[in-house]
């Protein structure tokens, strides 16, 4: 079948193939590759404890069965929701179905008409289009730069969003969230912080940054990812009780959408009980994620930022386009490494890098020998 808008799809997808950014299903990773890409920080997916809770949970009913405003509710995501805002220093908390979904459900519903949005140039494509989504005015700052954001308040009307990833998934660096709390705070302004890849990994308890930082009661929002460090799904909005009312009341992708698994709660009820215990994993993981930097910062024509954390994007110095960044990928995932290349769109064109991640289960021989096959591949 062929039609003017057919041609029109077919001359979109042939401009990215030119540039080297078409978009295409990876091909299924050999078995036995070393992860250096999953999210699985902590390797919940794994945990003997979290797999036992699935087991048992398939005795349940497979699917919800509908909206939690008709018949997807349960005693179960209740309860999680109760725990989660207990364990997030928080008034209450409301389950979405993921990341991507809380961010659209917060953005989309919560500022309106003759308010502002000023968010982080490089905040995730979820909070973008949950800004495209909301009749607030919406500016953008530079990237952790608090300065910036300042002179962007000159021009904002109404109750004003200030938008900010904790940990951000493409760099690997932290929010300024002392300072930006702070300015928040005098201006009157409202701090939302999406702590996708920074939940299970910092405070005390794997609560996040918000919590090691003690800006609870200066944090507006929280986007709480679980498809990170708790190796499930889903996601959950954590803030007052009138907010979580509010949501349940006003957000399309809440109240439309059919709810999480009882197995995908029951999943994640057993990775929050575990997760207090996990701080030798926590600190296993930072002092791999210092090594590696050390590491592949040792090589000629590499290149790891000095504030990546966890997340590391590796520059090559000579800039050489998105097709070899590819090639380097692919020569590592055959020398046994799940490793990936990341381009344009998705970061900006000339910063195409590979991204690594570090998870508690690697070790410092798996950073060498990858080390030695990146080496091999830009020297």
């Amino acid at each position: 079948m062929s039609s003017s808008l057919h041609e029109r799809l077919a001359a979109e997808l042939a401009k990215r193939e030119a540039a080297g950014t078409r978009r295409r299903l990876p091909a299924l990773p050999a078995p036995g590759l070393v992860d250096f890409s999953s999210n699985d920080y902590l390797g919940l997916s794994r945990h003997p404890q979290v797999r036992a809770a699935v087991q048992a949970a398939a005795q349940l009913p497979a699917g919800s069965t509908g909206s939690r405003l008709l018949t997807g509710n349960s005693a179960a995501a209740e309860a999680l929701e109760t725990h989660l805002a207990s364990f997030h220093h928080a008034e209450a908390a409301l389950l979405f179905n993921s990341g991507y979904a809380a961010n659209l459900g917060f953005f989309a519903a919560v500022p309106k008409r003759g308010d502002t949005i000023l968010y982080d140039e490089a905040s995730h494509a979820s909070v973008k289009d949950g800004i495209r989504g909301s009749f607030a005015t919406a500016w953008s700052f530079r990237h952790n730069d608090v300065a910036d954001l300042r002179r962007k308040l000159a021009r904002a009307t109404g109750s004003v969003f200030v938008a900010v990833e904790a940990l951000y998934s493409m760099d690997g660096d932290v929010a300024p969230l002392l300072e930006l709390a702070a300015v928040c705070q005098a201006e009157g302004l409202y701090l939302v912080v999406d702590e996708a890849h920074a939940n299970g990994l910092y405070g005390p308890q794997g609560e996040g940054l918000v919590v090691e930082m003690g800006l609870e009661d200066a944090v507006f929002a929280r986007i709480l990812t679980f498809g990170k460090a708790l190796g499930s799904q889903g996601a959950a909005v954590a803030g007052s009780a009138v907010l979580r009312d509010y949501l349940l009341s006003f957000s399309r992708p809440f109240i439309y959408t059919t709810a999480l698994s009882p197995l995908t709660v029951a999943a994640l009820t057993a990775a929050y009980a575990v997760l207090p215990y996990l701080n030798p994993k926590r600190a296993r993981l930072f002092a791999l994620s210092d090594y590696l930097k050390a590491r592949l910062n040792a090589v000629p024509g590499l290149h790891v930022p000095a504030e990546s954390h966890v997340i590391h994007p590796v520059f090559f110095t000579t800039s050489p386009g998105p097709a070899h960044v590819r090639a380097v990928a692919t020569a590592a995932q055959a020398a046994g490494f799940d490793v990936r290349a990341i381009v344009s769109p998705t970061v900006p064109l000339g910063t195409e890098r590979l991204r690594l991640i570090i998870h508690s289960y690697n070790t410092e021989a798996e950073i060498d020998e990858l080390a030695r096959v990146l080496t091999a591949e830009t020297v």
